[in-house]
């Protein structure tokens, strides 16, 4: 299922940009670090305003997770802990850019900094985060050594329902959810009414003229339901 999502040119970006970000920030302790305080100066701030709650066990650190091809569920847990930290991420990935060792390291993180703040980039974050979820069931169930062909085809069945719902209804929540996060964050929405402009190496087209709707909810989030479906 994800490498027939990776066949959605924008989703095999986001993986890509997702290995690297995991990379970049988790190889290095001082980077880890640095992680792990933008976090915790998170906590402390929402917790200060009322936006968190206190208690035992609650507002743990969490870190970014690596994704691995022939690790099951391995690419729902590192989309989850990407979304859960972002915001300490993104501080992160501000001060590689920066202090990078090398100009290199600097625009590489710099241009996954760009792509983690893009409204398009979220998106599909969020899509494969519902996507993964539906399908992480039917991953670990079929772990299980006692499972049988019968019960596993009902896992089938299943699953694929819960993936058409979310291609029926699934689109005006996502959105309702990406919007939810960039005005919390006070970053402008894209208007989706106009021209979608694609971006190919240093210079920008517009693509066949469709609008920035269009593109996200045909393109994308239809494209990639269906091809999870068929696979």
């Amino acid at each position: 299922m994800v490498a027939a999502s990776r066949e959605v040119i924008s989703i095999h970006q986001l993986f890509s940009k997702l290995t690297f970000i995991v990379s970049i920030v988790c190889s290095s302790s001082k980077h880890h670090y640095q992680l792990q305080v933008a976090k915790l100066d998170e906590i402390a701030y929402l917790l200060e305003i009322d936006e968190l709650e206190n208690g035992k066990g609650a507002n743990q650190i969490d870190t970014l997770k690596q994704a691995g091809d022939t690790r099951w569920s391995s690419h729902f847990s590192s989309i989850c802990s990407l979304i859960n930290i972002n915001d300490a991420t993104c501080s992160v990935l501000e001060i590689i850019t920066i202090d990078g060792s090398t100009y290199s390291q600097s625009g590489d993180v710099d241009n996954a900094y760009k792509s983690l703040t893009s409204f398009e980039f979220i998106l599909i974050f969020y899509l494969m985060r519902e996507i993964r979820g539906i399908t992480d069931f039917l991953c670990q169930a079929l772990q299980q050594q006692y499972q049988d062909i019968v019960n596993v085809m009902h896992l089938v069945c299943f699953t694929k329902g819960l993936i058409q719902n979310l291609r029926e209804i699934g689109w005006d929540k996502l959105l309702k959810n990406v919007t939810s996060f960039y005005e919390k964050h006070d970053i402008e929405v894209p208007h989706f009414g106009a021209s979608y402009i694609a971006r190919q190496g240093c210079s920008c087209h517009q693509k066949d003229h469709i609008t920035v709707e269009y593109y996200l909810r045909v393109e994308i989030f239809f494209v990639t339901i269906i091809r999870n479906y068929k696979s």
